[in-house]
């Protein structure tokens, strides 16, 4: 998830999670939260642009328009990244695109 519309010149990774098996067609509500192990073990979230692991909803500043929200699901041509959890979403960008198949995305908006 990756805010279009942050105030930084290059955006701002919210969640970042891969390794994700091409059999499971969904995740269970909260499934990005670090503190319940909810996600089928080997799939892996990574750093944010928080400086976290794990989900980080949106989160613009106040009295800003809304911002839009890109959500993109990708089919790649490996079943394991390579990288851990200690990846930055650039590196782990990088190596999806290395993977690419085919990708679906989502625009979602929001604002406080």
């Amino acid at each position: 998830m990756y805010d279009l519309d942050a105030p930084t010149g290059s955006g701002w990774w919210h969640w970042v999670v891969f390794d994700i098996p091409n059999n499971l067609n969904e995740l269970i509500e909260d499934a990005g939260s670090v503190q319940k192990p909810l996600l089928p073990k080997g799939i892996i979230q990574s750093l944010t642009d928080f400086g976290k692991i794990g989900y980080n909803g949106p989160y613009p500043p106040e009295n800003d328009k809304p911002h839009a929200y890109l959500i993109t699901v990708y089919a790649l041509k490996t079943t394991h990244l390579g990288v851990d959890k200690n990846t930055t979403p650039a590196l782990v960008g990088f190596v999806i695109n290395q993977n690419l198949l085919a990708k679906a995305s989502l625009i979602v908006y929001s604002k406080r």
